[in-house]
């Protein structure tokens, strides 16, 4: 690990970020409804929050290689605030989807922060590095949710807006006076790609192409569950917002866990691959097994299946993060991360909205489904040659 401090300043800003984002997450779905959504409007909504990570992504990926991540992951939680301001004075199905396209589009700033991780990690401390950075994203869920339910619940949408729009302005101030830049030499000459090019020219190399295609079923997987349990827990567990919020809290606490506490060792006993085996798999059996223990069967079989995607989780996302930013040059690194996780938000925009349709039809079709795609991934990931090639990504500079 080059600098351990910027490793934490990194962590803190990603915390806040995410905490804010976890703050929204067991309202929206119900919140959404109560303004007239259907269940097929409900993925809608969320679908252009990724649509917007979409188009977004590999903009700032490209701009933090550009100018250097420090400004743009600063720009970025700028325009997470003004999200959240916008939230706060939702009253119509239009508000509520302005505020997630501005939210999207701060939010898309992943990839930088993941190339930041990149920048300031040895290639061997690589997934141990990314594990700190998903554990950021657990605790968020932690203390979000709960949070978001409870003010939800007791003060109203426009103080929930306020206090997350005020978490976001708080992250700017911590980040501009704590963090500082991580890339030594920008690159001036990062091309302006077409962000449909681009993929496909990430596309046509053999091993990126793998890894693309896993983090986009996975996230397809991962995102219906995301957009549905909600509506599963309030439906079929009859959960208010504090409980299902606390639910949330349940998962956050077990992937911060697993990313902060496990990642580092596993990874280096088994190697990313087998750790991104293990995930794909846990998650299969965790999501398929969530529709069939509801009321009276929550405790503890619904809390076990639930504990198993958070442990899958906590080993698919760093696994992926750690093997993409091995494949890139250090002056390309963002604009790789932002077209990974670009590729990746197709599946935040299927996922939802599939996962919305098809709940409507029968609340059993999305947990068969994401199965169904997870079992695709774990065949390709069989296929992932290991070791990744040492000339992949080298320290020199061009």
């Amino acid at each position: 690990m080059k600098n351990k401090s910027a490793l934490g300043v990194i962590f803190l800003t990603t915390f806040l970020d995410l905490l804010g984002f976890g703050l929204i997450i067991p309202i929206l779905p119900t919140f959404a409804e109560d303004l007239g959504a259907s269940e097929m409007q409900i993925g809608f909504i969320a679908a252009i929050y990724a649509l917007m990570n979409f188009s977004f992504s590999p903009f700032w990926g490209r701009m933090s290689d550009r100018h250097g991540r420090r400004p743009i992951i600063l720009i970025s939680i700028l325009v997470t605030a003004i999200a959240y301001l916008i939230f706060s004075q939702t009253e119509t199905l239009l508000i509520l989807i302005i505020s997630r396209v501005f939210s999207g589009i701060g939010s898309a700033n992943i990839g930088a922060a993941q190339a930041y991780i990149g920048d300031i990690s040895e290639p061997q401390d690589r997934a141990k590095s990314m594990g700190i950075l998903g554990a950021a994203f657990g605790l968020g869920f932690v203390f979000g949710p709960p949070i978001g339910g409870f003010l939800k619940a007791d003060f109203g949408i426009e103080i929930l807006g306020f206090v997350v729009a005020g978490l976001s302005f708080m992250n700017f101030i911590v980040a501009y006076f704590f963090l500082p830049e991580s890339l030594k030499e920008k690159n001036k000459n990062a091309k302006r790609t077409n962000i449909i090019t681009g993929i496909i020219s990430q596309l046509k190399k053999p091993e990126i192409s793998k890894l693309f295609f896993i983090n986009l079923l996975f996230i397809s997987a991962f995102s219906m569950m995301q957009v549905t349990a909600v509506l599963l827990w309030s439906d079929h567990s009859f959960f208010d917002e504090k409980q299902i919020g606390f639910v949330f809290m349940f998962i956050g606490t077990s992937s911060a866990l697993v990313q902060g506490l496990l990642v580092g060792p596993i990874a280096k006993r088994f190697g990313e691959k087998q750790m991104l085996t293990i995930g794909m798999t846990l998650l299969a059996i965790g999501l398929f097994a969530m529709p069939f223990f509801q009321a009276e069967l929550f405790i503890p079989w619904e809390l076990i299946a639930i504990g198993l995607i958070a442990l899958a989780n906590g080993f698919i996302n760093p696994a992926l993060m750690s093997l993409i930013t091995k494949m890139a040059k250090p002056n390309e690194l963002g604009q790789l991360t932002g077209l990974y996780q670009s590729f990746g938000s197709i599946g935040r925009v299927l996922g939802p909205a599939v996962g919305g349709a098809i709940y409507g039809i029968s609340y059993y079709l999305p947990y068969i489904i994401g199965p169904i795609l997870l079992v695709v991934g774990l065949v390709i990931s069989k296929r992932v040659k290991m070791p990744i090639p040492s000339n992949a990504v080298s320290k020199e500079t061009t």
